[in-house]
């Protein structure tokens, strides 16, 4: 799965009372520049905090019960995973959450749902980047007693929850999800916070859920629902607990590839867990992303192009604007393949393999459109007034330059031009279509 960094196309704001605190509070998202990250942006007296949404930002004996709590210069913000998992689960990458109060607001009822219906007004914009992602290659587990966390390695975001409840209304719940905005939207977002009557008098003496009640959030006595609630899912307290989870794994920075199993978990659990992902990222040493990172590297690249040696023919992607434009960069050697035959002693770059490097250029602006390449192909349907100007030779690096003409579903046509130098080197109009595997 591709993973692109995605801000918002404008702000959005909402206001009402922190679900803990019960304090007014107004807050906004606004859009972020590429590699920005999360960011919670407080103001406190007349100053902004800036308060990156890392795990690093929440103090090791910071008390995690019933929500996550992040400081940063002498300023407190709690019960930010709900806003969190509704910026990760519809893929939102790089945001600055600016927040009058303390705590989030709580707009109707207390899940993800208002926050996506905030990122719906802003609209969603691609910027043309790969998103750095935290791949898991082999388990990791965290246990604490009957609670248990642990991740395997695999090709998108999975998550799953196992909760078990003395309460027979709540009872064993069991449930999976792939992560992306369609699922996250309809199946996650709308899950409600819960609590069990018995334990609520004890969250208001520890000065909790001032902002609670019946109309935002569910409550279970001994014989079910109170106030004549109805639950949105018939297992709507493990949704609601996947989003916790999803928001408290936000806290590394980026999404996983792999399959994250939860277990009776919490926020303490989940933060820990996160912690033990976040300190193996942070200490492991990164050749990629590359020194630059608004380019893709050719790691980015092959994650979305299915090619490889010895037909792999773009090595760098400096400018891409989706459903636009895009920028690559093929570095020609004499250690091409193709140079022992064409031709022995008077090496020249093949026209043919000139326009091949150029349509794969072209195909990572067409892939890029699609949430989830795997398992897709760009297959040429046509080419037209390929022209060939200068030949290509070992040392040159070619610079291709392609812009959408049309697209329409899995067909498009673009206009290429390849350049050495200064120098035009080729040009062709391509006509792509993109088929399953």
């Amino acid at each position: 799965m591709l993973w692109l960094q995605r801000t918002l196309k404008d702000t959005a704001s909402m206001e009402g009372v922190g679900l803990h605190t019960g304090a007014s509070s107004r807050m906004t998202f606004r859009p972020a520049a590429p590699n920005t990250g999360l960011v919670f942006v407080a103001l406190d007296g007349g100053r902004e905090v800036r308060i990156p949404a890392l795990v690093e930002n929440i103090s090791r004996d910071q008390d995690l019960t019933r929500a996550t709590t992040l400081a940063g210069d002498g300023v407190q913000i709690t019960t930010v995973e709900h806003v969190l998992a509704a910026l990760m689960g519809m893929g939102i990458t790089n945001c600055e959450i600016v927040l009058e109060g303390g705590e989030p607001p709580v707009v109707g009822c207390a899940s993800a749902r208002p926050y996506v219906e905030m990122i719906d007004r802003a609209g969603v914009q691609d910027q043309g980047l790969p998103a750095l992602t935290y791949r898991v290659t082999r388990p990791v587990t965290w246990r604490n007693g009957d609670v248990e966390i642990s991740v395997e390695p695999a090709d998108q975001f999975l998550l799953s929850f196992h909760i078990d409840y003395d309460n027979p209304a709540i009872g064993i719940q069991a449930a999976t999800f792939e992560i992306g905005p369609d699922v996250f939207r309809t199946e996650i977002a709308p899950a409600r916070t819960f609590a069990l009557l018995k334990d609520v008098a004890m969250l208001q003496d520890m000065g909790l859920v001032k902002g609670g009640s019946l109309d935002n959030a569910l409550v279970f006595g001994d014989d079910g629902l109170e106030g004549g609630q109805e639950l949105r899912f018939a297992d709507e307290c493990v949704r609601h607990k996947i989003l916790d989870l999803l928001g408290d794994l936000a806290l590394l920075g980026m999404p996983i590839r792999g399959h994250v199993h939860a277990r009776r978990s919490g926020h303490q659990g989940n933060v820990a867990f996160t912690r033990i992902l976040a300190e193996t990222e942070r200490k492991q040493p990164r050749i990629y992303p590359p020194r630059n990172p608004v380019q893709w590297d050719i790691v980015s690249i092959m994650d979305i192009m299915p090619h490889r040696y010895p037909f792999l023919l773009v090595d760098r992607i400096t400018e891409l604007e989706p459903g636009r434009r895009v920028v690559g960069l093929k570095n020609v050697t004499i250690n091409e393949p193709f140079f022992q035959g064409h031709f022995p002693g008077h090496p020249i770059m093949p026209a043919v393999l000139i326009i091949e490097a150029m349509a794969q250029t072209g195909g990572v602006l067409l892939l890029s459109a699609f949430d989830d390449p795997r398992g897709k192909l760009v297959y040429f349907s046509g080419i037209d007034s390929a022209r060939f100007r200068q030949p290509v030779t070992p040392g040159d690096q070619i610079r291709f330059e392609l812009e959408m003409i049309k697209l329409r579903g899995s067909m498009c046509k673009m206009r290429g031009i390849a350049w050495v130098g200064d120098a035009k080197v080729a040009e062709a109009v391509l006509m792509s279509t993109v088929v399953d595997s």
